[in-house]
């Protein structure tokens, strides 16, 4: 049965990937560049819409600063490839989606949906390295070039007038489901799952607040719905960095309670 259940995650991406094929063009919606957010602020047009994205850079700068030195940690090396590629992913959306929501237009939706797409990619490869135990270079790699291609299709299907966002919706959705296939399937530690469960949901809440963007407005000004996304996804993005730096924290600190009032050959034990 166990086995079994281990060939879900690719039934489900085969049902998904099937689905929006015989599905035909998924299509922006119009309007889709009129935001809520139309303020000025300092000579920044749309300034809480630009610069509500800080959150991304900061929550990618924490986890870098406090990963990358340790991404030898047992609790970390297998999915390292994947978080490096999540971290950047995180950092460049920053970068982005500012830049596209100076002026909104598809040129600049680009390079928003550019860096997204390998944070979702690089997402999936790490939990995936970290439920199976498995090196995540490789995956990390070809979901990076998957990310781009995606988005790279529906632009160039955008030029001849008609852009098509299967793929990149595909993606975007599959962390949704497979992380907690994954994490169920491995029985990963119930404080992984609980974090990287609320940062799913928060992710999803964040999309709703996105489609409503004018009326969340209307209520909330001058936040809007779309600003309300950026802010939900960086809290998800922070809860996510959050566990996998306590996950390597803690430990060293259990040892180094443990070591503190020892003599040596009690402190070599614990290295």
């Amino acid at each position: 049965m166990t086995h079994a259940l281990r060939h879900l995650p690719a039934a489900v991406t085969a049902l998904l990937a099937a689905a929006a094929l015989f599905h035909g063009p998924i299509h922006q919606p119009a309007g889709y560049h009129n935001f809520a957010d139309q303020s000025l602020v300092w000579g920044v047009p749309h300034f809480c819409d630009v610069t509500s994205n800080l959150g991304f850079a900061i929550a990618a700068l924490w986890g870098w600063l406090r990963l990358a030195p340790v991404r030898g940690h047992p609790d970390l090396r297998h999915g390292w490839a994947g978080y490096r590629l999540f971290l950047a992913g995180l950092f460049l959306t920053a970068l982005g989606s500012s830049w596209y929501h100076l002026a909104p237009d598809n040129a600049g939706l680009v390079w928003d949906r550019l860096p997204i797409a390998l944070a979702c990619g690089g997402l999936l490869a790490g939990v995936w390295g970290d439920a199976r135990q498995k090196e995540s270079r490789s995956l990390a790699a070809w979901l990076a070039l998957a990310g781009a291609l995606s988005v790279g299709w529906w632009h160039f299907t955008d030029l001849s007038g008609a852009g098509d966002l299967r793929p990149y919706l595909l993606l975007q959705g599959l962390p949704i489901l497979l992380i907690p296939l994954w994490q169920w399937i491995y029985k990963a530690p119930a404080a992984d799952r609980l974090a990287f469960g609320g940062a799913l949901a928060l992710y999803v809440v964040a999309k709703f607040a996105e489609l409503g963007d004018h009326e969340i407005a209307a209520v909330l000004a001058p936040v809007t719905g779309h600003t309300l996304k950026h802010l939900l996804a960086t809290g998800a993005a922070a809860l996510i960095v959050g566990r996998l730096v306590f996950r390597v924290r803690a430990p060293l600190r259990a040892c180094a309670g443990a070591c503190r009032p020892s003599p040596p050959s009690a402190m070599n034990a614990c290295r």
